[in-house]
Formats: C-alpha cells, sequence, structure tokens
C-alpha cells in the first residue's frame, strides 16, 4: 500500500469513527480505538502499522502534552489544592505501589507471560493509575456536573494525574536501561530533568511572551501558526536530545505559552493539529491489539478489566470519604475514575518502546485498557442509578433537597426564583426584598447557603439546571426566573424546562459579552443581559447626563440600543494590554483604501463583505466627512472604513480591500 493509499484510510477510519460515535454521542477517542482494531493487520489487516505512521502518530502525544501544558493554572491548582495535593497524590501513590506488588503477584500466577521486573512493574502500575481525563470531563461538561461536588473532586484527582505523568516520562525511559547502569541512569534523568524545567521555566515565560508578541506584531495567521509549530517541536526536540521524552518539552511549551495572553489564541490555532494527530496515535494503539491471545488468555483479561477498575474504584471512594465527602459523593468520583486513560496508553507506548513490558502481556493489558474506557460512558450514565441503590442515605439526601425547596417555595407566589446566589445573585435579591419581591434562591456551594440560610437569605441547597429543583421551587407560580451565574449551557437546560413547564414565566440569562445572546434569545429568554455591554451603556448614560444630554433622552438612547440588541457596542479595537482574548467575538478594525485598491469606485454593495461576515460601521473620506455606510456610497481613494467581525473574517476582509 501507498503512502497516499495509506494516508487515505487512515482518514477515513477517523471521519467514520467520529460519525460513529457523534450518532452514538459517545467521546471520539473510543471510535479511533475501535477503527484501529478493525483495520489493524490482526483483524481484517487494511493496514500495517508503519513506522511513518506510527512517527505521525507520535506527534499527537506530543501536542497533547502541549494542550495539557496549555491549561496548566497555578491559581486554580492553589484553589483546588486540597483535591489536587490530597485525594490526587493520595489516589496515584496508592495505586501505584498495590498495582506493583499486584503485578509482582501476577508474574508469579502466571510465569509463562514472562517474569518482570520491577521497572516493569513499575511502569505498567503508573499506566494502570491514569484515568480518562478526555472522557471523563467531556461528559461531566454536558452534564453540567463540573461545579458539583463530586465533579470538583474529579477534575482535582485528574489535575494531579496529568502532573504525574510529567516525572513518568522522565522515569520510564530511564527504567528500560541494563540493570548496571540503571540507578545512574534515573538520577541523570531526574536531575536532567529538573535542571532543564528551571531553565525554561525561570526566564522562558518572558521571553515567550516577548516573542509571541513580536509575532502576533506581524498580523499574520500563518506565520503565527508556523511559530507556535516551531515553538512546540522544538522544545521537544530539546528535551529529547536531553535524554528525555518528547512529549516533556511539548508541555513545558504549553505551561509557558499559558501564562501569556495570547492563550486563547494558541489554544485555537493548535486544536485541529491536536484532534487529528491525536486521533491517529489511538488509531494506532488500536492497531497494536491482537485478538487472537486475548481469546486465548480472556480469564486474564477479564482479570485485568475487572480488577484493577474494582480497585481504583474503591480506593477512591474510601480516599474520598476519608478527605470529607458524603458517601454519595465518594462513590460517583470512583465510578467516574476507575477506567483507564489517554495517557495510560502514551505510557504504556513509552513502556513498550523502552522493552519494559512483556511482549506476551501487551495484548491482555492493552484489551482490558480499552474496555474499561468503552464502559466507561455507561457507567458515568448510570451512576446516579448506581448510586441511588447502593447509598441509601443519598436518595435520602436527594428527597430532603427537594422537600427543603419545596417547603421553602410552598407559599410563594409571583416569586422570583435566582439560579445562583453569587454576588450577582445577591445583591439582587437584597433589591427585590427592599421592594417586598419574595424571591427563591437555588445554589451549589453549601458554605455559601449555610452563611446565607442563617443570615436570614431565602436561600436553598439545589441544582438550578435540574428540572425537578425548580418544580419544587415553584416555577410554574413564578412571575421571574433570573439565572444569575455566568453558564450558557445550565441555562439552556433552564430555558428548556421553563419553556415546556411554564412558558408564562419570564427567564432573564446573565451573560459575559453577547457571543450567545441571539442563541439564547432563540431559546426562550425573555431578556438577555451582556455584562460587558451593559456596562459600556451605564457608563455611556452617566457621561451623557453630565454632559448636558436631558436624563429622558439618555433614557431613550439607552433603550434603543437594548431595543437593537446592542449593535452600536457590538465589536472593539483589540490592543496589546486587553488581557482576555475572545476569538469568536466580534472586533473592530480600520482599513485605509490606498490608491491602487481594486475596491475603488465600487460601491459597499458590490463587495462581499456581507458574505464573510463583516459589516461596514462607519466610513470617512480622506477629508474627514464621514458617510452613513447605509447609503451604499461608491468608494474612494484614502477611504478609511471601520469593519467589525471576528478576528479570522476580518482580516479576509482588510486583505481583499488592500489588494491592488
Amino acid at each position: 500500500m501507498t503512502s497516499l493509499e495509506l494516508t487515505l484510510l487512515y482518514l477515513l477510519a477517523a471521519v467514520l469513527a467520529v460519525v460513529l460515535c457523534r450518532l452514538v454521542r459517545l467521546p471520539p477517542m473510543l471510535g479511533y480505538l475501535v477503527v484501529g482494531v478493525l483495520i489493524g493487520p490482526n483483524a481484517l489487516a487494511l493496514a500495517q502499522d508503519s513506522d511513518s505512521v506510527r512517527h505521525l502518530a507520535e506527534f499527537g502525544v506530543v501536542f497533547l502534552m502541549f494542550v495539557i501544558g496549555l491549561e496548566f493554572n497555578i491559581g486554580k491548582l492553589r484553589a483546588m489544592r486540597t483535591h489536587v495535593f490530597g485525594l490526587g497524590l493520595s489516589q496515584v501513590l496508592l495505586t501505584v505501589v498495590p498495582a506493583t506488588l499486584g503485578a509482582f503477584a501476577l508474574a508469579w500466577y502466571a510465569p509463562r507471560l514472562a517474569p518482570m521486573g520491577w521497572q516493569s512493574t513499575l511502569a505498567l502500575s503508573g499506566a494502570l493509575a491514569m484515568s480518562s481525563t478526555a472522557i471523563v470531563v467531556k461528559m461531566m461538561s454536558d452534564r453540567l456536573e463540573l461545579d458539583s461536588e463530586h465533579g470538583k473532586r474529579v477534575v482535582g484527582v485528574l489535575l494531579f494525574q496529568d502532573l504525574a505523568v510529567v516525572p513518568l516520562l522522565v522515569l520510564i525511559p530511564a527504567l528500560g536501561s541494563p540493570p548496571e547502569v540503571l540507578l545512574r541512569e534515573v538520577a541523570l534523568a531526574s536531575v536532567k530533568g529538573a535542571a532543564l524545567i528551571t531553565l525554561l521555566l525561570a526566564g522562558g515565560q518572558r521571553l515567550m511572551r516577548w516573542w509571541l508578541t513580536l509575532v502576533a506584531r506581524r498580523k499574520s495567521d500563518e506565520l503565527f501558526v508556523l511559530n507556535l509549530l516551531m515553538v512546540t517541536l522544538g522544545l521537544a526536540w530539546l528535551t529529547e536530545m536531553a535524554g528525555l521524552s518528547l512529549a516533556l518539552g511539548a508541555f513545558i511549551a504549553g505551561i509557558l505559552i499559558s501564562e501569556t495572553e495570547y492563550k486563547v489564541m494558541v489554544e485555537a490555532d493548535i486544536r485541529p493539529f491536536h484532534d487529528v494527530l491525536l486521533g491517529l496515535f489511538f488509531i494506532t494503539i488500536g492497531m497494536l491489539l491482537d485478538w487472537r491471545p486475548v481469546a486465548e488468555h480472556w480469564r486474564l483479561v477479564l482479570l485485568l478489566l475487572v480488577a484493577p477498575v474494582l480497585f481504583k474504584l474503591l480506593l477512591v471512594t474510601a480516599l474520598a470519604r476519608l478527605f470529607g465527602a458524603t458517601m454519595g459523593v465518594s462513590l460517583r468520583t470512583g465510578l467516574y475514575l476507575a477506567q483507564a486513560g489517554e495517557f495510560g496508553f502514551v505510557l504504556l507506548a513509552l513502556a513498550q518502546q523502552n522493552e519494559l513490558v512483556p511482549p506476551a502481556l501487551l495484548n491482555p493489558v492493552l484489551a482490558s485498557m480499552v474496555l474499561s474506557m468503552l464502559a466507561t460512558p455507561f457507567i458515568i450514565q448510570w451512576s446516579n442509578r448506581i448510586v441511588m441503590k447502593l447509598v441509601a442515605s443519598e436518595w435520602l439526601m436527594q428527597s430532603l433537597q427537594m422537600t427543603q425547596i419545596a417547603r421553602r417555595a410552598i407559599n410563594a407566589n409571583k416569586h422570583v426564583i435566582l439560579c445562583g446566589y453569587g454576588r450577582c445573585g445577591q445583591n439582587l435579591a437584597r433589591m427585590l426584598g427592599q421592594e417586598g419581591i419574595p424571591y427563591i434562591a437555588l445554589d451549589l456551594d453549601p458554605d455559601r447557603v449555610r452563611q446565607a440560610s442563617a443570615a436570614g437569605d431565602s436561600v436553598v441547597f439545589g441544582d438550578a439546571s435540574r428540572l425537578q429543583a425548580l418544580i419544587a421551587a415553584g416555577l410554574g407560580r413564578a412571575s421571574a426566573v433570573v439565572i444569575t451565574y455566568l453558564d450558557v449551557p445550565a441555562a439552556m437546560k433552564v430555558l428548556a424546562a421553563a419553556r415546556r413547564h411554564a412558558p408564562q414565566v419570564p427567564v432573564i440569562v446573565r451573560t459575559q459579552d453577547d457571543h450567545d445572546l441571539e442563541k439564547l434569545q432563540k431559546a426562550g429568554a425573555t431578556e438577555v443581559v451582556p455584562e460587558t455591554l451593559e456596562g459600556s451603556l451605564i457608563l455611556a448614560s452617566h457621561a451623557l447626563a453630565l454632559a448636558g444630554i436631558p436624563m429622558r433622552r439618555v433614557l431613550r438612547i439607552v433603550q434603543h440600543q437594548r431595543d437593537e440588541r446592542y449593535q452600536l457596542l457590538r465589536g472593539y479595537f483589540h490592543g496589546a494590554d486587553d488581557e482576555e482574548q475572545d476569538f469568536e467575538q466580534e472586533r473592530l478594525a480600520t482599513v485605509t483604501l490606498p490608491p491602487e485598491a481594486e475596491a475603488l469606485g465600487r460601491a459597499l454593495s458590490q463587495l462581499p463583505l456581507g458574505e464573510q461576515g463583516v459589516r461596514v460601521v462607519s466610513l470617512r473620506r480622506s477629508n474627514g466627512r464621514v458617510v452613513d455606510p447605509a447609503s451604499d456610497p461608491p468608494l474612494k481613494d484614502g477611504d478609511t472604513l471601520v469593519l467589525s467581525g471576528r478576528p479570522d473574517t476580518l482580516a479576509q476582509a482588510e486583505e481583499m480591500l488592500l489588494r491592488g
């Protein structure tokens, strides 16, 4: 098979995998693994695991570690230190140590599979300690569980597992050294890794910010992406030259960029490379699986599937309980983290390259990991039923929650339901109370609920995105529902519940900006309040009033902008001092037409600006006179157009207008 035919086969397999997984609402990663098994040399034999494809798939691991480094946040780790360095550290250590002992026992029980030294058992136990960040976080996000009690603990453990991969990436290649130089190689790798990381992080972030700013000022998307690839692969090459792994250098590159203002733009640019190459990696992992030895040793596969899953389930549940969680939260945390993970495959592949995994054991371990990940979506979907069946107190607690909400709202009529009781919700509650309007607030922070309830506020513990909680809060009798937190998926759930069960109740939604304004309004939001734009309106109203404009006219101007969906306020001129960069949000850009521009003499309606998603905000002639774009004037030499659109569409429009 030629290289082109092999590439087309991989791309076809990847497309089919993603389509099928989307149809059944499963993570694409599982589809990649399955099609890898099917097209591999041990099944349909449509493709051989060639070195060229394997090398290409290795870049998927590089970009996976780069994205993990990009999401690395010191503030997040500090805020979640109990879950990360308490529960997470305990989980990894207490998984690695017993797993190492279990591997020794396995070698004793099945010596025909090949005896294993402590190096092999340590490498395998490190792989088994990992859980799937991609599957679990995606499903928790879809189920709006990231901020729940078990969600915080799951994310904390996954964060520590991601961090634990870094020393394992340094350690595993050293473990493959001959016994007589093993300790020296392990010590040398540790010293080199620590020295390289310290050197790069000490002054690397300042240098990275300066370099990315220099490249960004060239205003070339191609140059920025090429530079990004050069930096990522260059640091990966540097760590490989130091005798460490490619993935470690990519992780460091991600950390260096994570503290710069270009983080969001880099995430958007790197995502296609990350997803495609990581898909190739999982296809090659699936191709490694040979079903014949798996069928021959099916008892061993079953043992390797059930034992680690049950062990991690019991361990995480016990640890979460030890760290103060309720039994229901602890069991949910254990169910979400019991499976194998994508980093387990990365570490397993690295161990295989360094000849740390006995060939006869590779397929059973690989099969058990694949099966556990295939079972994960179903375990998570059934987790609530499992917890309710096994933990009587959890059923009682949920019933008490609904009872508390219903008891607080039983006499309420024409009240306001506040979804979320943070600072915004509390300010609104005070104003409602001052006017004698009853309200009931739902919040998921137990400390906040306890303190606010003690102060006499009408707030109860409950998930406002759940229909049962809204009905218990008196949705059908409410005068309004106000979503005070910045969570668009949760707001969509509340809107769907309100439209289906109480269409007469108006719903007000708070958002960060105007990015999802139309989507929320189509979903049934009566009013959408974008914080950034409303702040601009309030600031403008004060300035206009102080400038002598009558208050009646000021109020009319403000209301007109709200009725027009903030059209005048959409977009802004971006500068280097803007900290937050949302590359899906509209911005403003100015373009001055040169004498040789092709657009001269053409009316605005004759230009394909609207087709590109760009609108003309204003037009200023070279003599300073401002012309209304709605009059469709012909363009002249020296005209300056103010355009509004996304950064990518603005760049295309600017290129088209300046073309000679």
